[in-house]
Parts: C-alpha cells; sequence; structure tokens
C-alpha cells in the first residue's frame, strides 16, 4: 500500500521524501521496523520512541511518522502529525480497509463484569443465527472458537492489533464484533474512529488510579465511550451512571435492580447454580433463568438483554439465549467435588468485585466463607487496605497471598493488605505462596463451606519479579482436593 493511502484523512505534513513509498506494515515498536514497514513513533507515557528512529533506520526502516522534529537521514520518508496517537487510529483503519465498517460493533465499558457481558451478548446473538467474534481478558474468539491470537495488552488490545482482530472476524463472516473497551483503551485512543452500534456501562469502582489518578478522570475515560456509539445501555444503579450519561451523545436504554428504569429485575430467586428473575419488556413480564448464580450476574444478564433489544433481536430468543448460558472461565467458577464444600474460583481483583462474589457465595454458603486473595503489584496500591478490609468483614477467614507482584516484593505487598485485615478480624492467615495459600484454604474447609480463590480467575500465569511462571488457580484447587 502507498503511504499516501494509508495517511488519508491524516492531519499533517510531509516534511521529506516521496508520499509513494510502498509500505508493507505498520509498527510501534522500533524493534520490529525494518524495509517497508512504517515506524510511528509516538511520545509514549514513559518513552519518547523518536529517540530509537535511528535504529529503526538501521534496521531498513525508510518511513516514520513523528510528531515533533527528529534527527532523521536524508533518505527517510519522514511526516509529522500533531498527535501519532490520533493518527495512528485512521492509519489502521486505513490500512485495514476499514473492518469496524463490516460488522456491527458492540462495546462493553466498566469496572466489572465486562468479560461475563460479553459472553452473555454472545450466547443470545447466537440463538438468532448470528456469528460474533469476541475480543477481551480471556482472548479472541470467532464463532466461539478460540483464536491463536497473543495480544500485547489483556483487555483492549492496540489500535493495530483492533482492526487487525476485527478484519480476521468480517473476513470470516461474523455479523457482530463484541469486546471489552477498557478505560486505558478508550483514554490512549485504541478505539478512535470506530463506530460502535451499541456501547454498554456496566459499572464504576475503585481500580486503575494508578493510571486516572481521580475517579472522577476514571469515570471521563468511560464516558467516551458513549459518544462513539448509536445507542447506549447503562446500569442506572450505579453512582457515576448519571455522569456517564450527562456526556453521552446516543440514545440510552437503562437497566437496573434497584432503581426505576428502562429494564428492570424483580421477583429474583438466588440458588446454589442459578437465579430467576423477571423483567418487563414492552409490557410484558418475561422469566428468565440463568445458570449463573449471584446479584452481579443479573445486572450481567440485563446488560445483555439491552442490548439485544438495541439490535431488536425478539424476546424468545433473548430468552432462549440467556438460558443457554452456563458460564465464563474464571467468573464464579464452581469446582467440583465431592468434598461437601463449594470450592469457586473468580477473577475478582478490584474492591466492588470482591464484594460482589463473596456476597453472591454468601447467599448459597451453610457453612463458612474462606477466601484466598492477594493484590497485583506495579498496580493501584490504595486499594490493597480497602480490600483486605472487605474480605476480613465479609468472609468468616481470610488467607491473605500473594497475585502477579511483577516488580514488588510480595512481603511488603502483603503488610499493606494486612494493613485493612488486621483491624476488624483475627481470623486470617499470611500465606507468600498462592500454591500454599490454596491448599491450607481448601485443607480447612468443611462441610457447608465455600471456599473462594479469588483474583487471577482465567489467568493461567504468575508475573514475579525476574520471569513469568505457569500457575493456574482452577488446577492448583483441583490438586488440592485430590489430597484431602
Amino acid at each position: 500500500m502507498k503511504l499516501k493511502d494509508i495517511l488519508e484523512n491524516v492531519e499533517g505534513s510531509l516534511v521529506q521524501g516521496s508520499l509513494d513509498t510502498d509500505i508493507e506494515d505498520i509498527v510501534i515498536d522500533s524493534r520490529k521496523a525494518k524495509e517497508n514497514i512504517l515506524f510511528v513513533a509516538m511520545v509514549g507515557l514513559s518513552t519518547d520512541a523518536h529517540k530509537f528512529i535511528p535504529s529503526a533506520y538501521e534496521q531498513g526502516c525508510r518511513a516514520v511518522i513523528t510528531e515533533h522534529e527528529a534527527d532523521c537521514p536524508q533518505d527517510m520518508t519522514v511526516f509529522r502529525t500533531a498527535s501519532a496517537r490520533d493518527a495512528l487510529a485512521l492509519m489502521a483503519a486505513n490500512f485495514y480497509a476499514h473492518p469496524s465498517e463490516r460488522l456491527d460493533m458492540i462495546g462493553v465499558t466498566g469496572t466489572n463484569g465486562k468479560t461475563s457481558s460479553t459472553y452473555f451478548i454472545e450466547s443470545i446473538l447466537n440463538c438468532c443465527g448470528r456469528k460474533s467474534g469476541v475480543i477481551g481478558t480471556v482472548g479472541v474468539t470467532v464463532g466461539g472458537v478460540k483464536q491463536d491470537i497473543h495480544m500485547t495488552t489483556s483487555t483492549t488490545p492496540d489500535t493495530l492489533e483492533l482492526n487487525s482482530i476485527i478484519k480476521l472476524m468480517a473476513d470470516k463472516g461474523c455479523d457482530d464484533a463484541i469486546m471489552e473497551v477498557s478505560s486505558h483503551g478508550l483514554a490512549l485512543k485504541k478505539t478512535k474512529g470506530i463506530k460502535f452500534k451499541v456501547g454498554v456501562f456496566t459499572n464504576l469502582t475503585q481500580d486503575h488510579l494508578d493510571f486516572h489518578k481521580t475517579m472522577e478522570n476514571y469515570c471521563d475515560a468511560k464516558a467516551k465511550l458513549f459518544t462513539m456509539c448509536e445507542k447506549g445501555v447503562i446500569n442506572i444503579d450505579d453512582p457515576w451512571a448519571d455522569k456517564i450519561m450527562e456526556k453521552a451523545t446516543c440514545q440510552i436504554m437503562t437497566y437496573s435492580i434497584d432503581k426505576p428504569s428502562d429494564l428492570r429485575a424483580k421477583n429474583i430467586e438466588y440458588k446454589m447454580d442459578r437465579v430467576l428473575f423477571t423483567v418487563n419488556i414492552e409490557g410484558k413480564d418475561r422469566d428468565f433463568e440463568l445458570m449463573v448464580p449471584g446479584r452481579f450476574s443479573v445486572y450481567n444478564a440485563l446488560c445483555a438483554i439491552g442490548t439485544a433489544l438495541s439490535m431488536g433481536i425478539s424476546c424468545e430468543d433473548i430468552i432462549k439465549g440467556i438460558g443457554n448460558i452456563h458460564g465464563v472461565p474464571g467468573r464464579i467458577q464452581n469446582i467440583k467435588n465431592d468434598k461437601g464444600f463449594n470450592v469457586i474460583v473468580d477473577y475478582a481483583h478490584t474492591p466492588d468485585g470482591l464484594e460482589n462474589i463473596i456476597s453472591s457465595v454468601r447467599e448459597f454458603t451453610h457453612g463458612r466463607i474462606i477466601t484466598v486473595f492477594g493484590c497485583g503489584g506495579d498496580r493501584d496500591r490504595t486499594k490493597r487496605p480497602i480490600m483486605g478490609e472487605i474480605v476480613a468483614r465479609l468472609s468468616d477467614y481470610a488467607i491473605v497471598t500473594s497475585d502477579n507482584p511483577r516488580s514488588e516484593e510480595p512481603e511488603e505487598i502483603l503488610k499493606e493488605i494486612e494493613a485493612g485485615v488486621k483491624p476488624v478480624t483475627d481470623k486470617y492467615e499470611m500465606i507468600v505462596d498462592r500454591r500454599q495459600a490454596i491448599k491450607r484454604a481448601v485443607a480447612i474447609a468443611k462441610k457447608g463451606d465455600s471456599v473462594i480463590i479469588a483474583g487471577k480467575g482465567h489467568e493461567d500465569y504468575q508475573i514475579l519479579k525476574d520471569k513469568t511462571i505457569h500457575f493456574d488457580d482452577t488446577e492448583v484447587a483441583k490438586e488440592a482436593l485430590g489430597e484431602i
């Protein structure tokens, strides 16, 4: 493709070279910049990539996008733009022939519930014969088949990866692309230029303040999605919903359990392995049976129902789609056993997420709740004692352990969590080794108890200071059950 075609509608000017330069790929990592590859030099959060232009040139790269003056050889084509990040979104769409225009885009944003909601929506769309792709925390699926795609970020891919994945989905005949849209992705303009048919807001609770600094900034980032979609589906029970709706430019449908809304769940019956509820749709009460327990599962179902209605899906297909859902990997995942107690693996890694999972498990637990949890390193430290207090208050016994410590010392992270646990209860212990912590929880569980292993969910790795190791909470839980 010619550089001039890639730069269509991109504001800026040619500094030197030719717009007729042939380009085979676009990269933002200078180590991948070679002959016939366009290198986009961005001023990032911690590094100015302009300093890597000489090394890109040495590797054969002869075309670069810059944001400011840079020392570039005379035989290098240089195009300068005010914001390389903004330009990259347009270039990616041009390079991949605007794939998001070939299918209906559905974006789900919120602190908790994004992954489950995308799978709930997919289940409904499948029931009416639509083929969908899903992009999010647990990877990429097309028509329910996991794709061998390793994303560089865990939730929302960078704009080049994103357009590439959407093109793959369109080429494979998908009608819809359902994606988790993170606050980082919105703030860093990874989804710029994508027109969403439906945007969904699940909730907003404390997380990512290491990046956003304040909850107001965090909310503003989430709200951007509702200036990029035709229709919005919003959880009006959430305290931040009003601010999201104030900034929205799309048509809004609301859902709730507590407040009056367009879609309000009532007659809710919580059971150990399912939840029953009724929603009035177009003047008629409709009964739903969802095979995923918990109050938060009702919220996820409501947002999926609202999304489907916004897309013109029939109530019959929606009811059938909700009935076909049997859970999402690592989300309130019950590890079957014959010991007489529940062992549940869940991705909850925020204060609100922990409160939701423990409260939901309490609804069907006759004995004690034993919670194993930790906090990730190099992330928002302020939530550590908050999470500790929540687990101490809502559980009968807590085991504080390591999550993904990254560059931090695990023992220090545990001490910060303990600051919230200790004032509330003395029924806890600290075990740095996560494997031993899980085994300890299973060993002390008795008939009627529930063991919650929170924080990692579907993840099959643990990030340490000097390496990443294989670690799967589900596998370890099954090992522990086999030893008692």
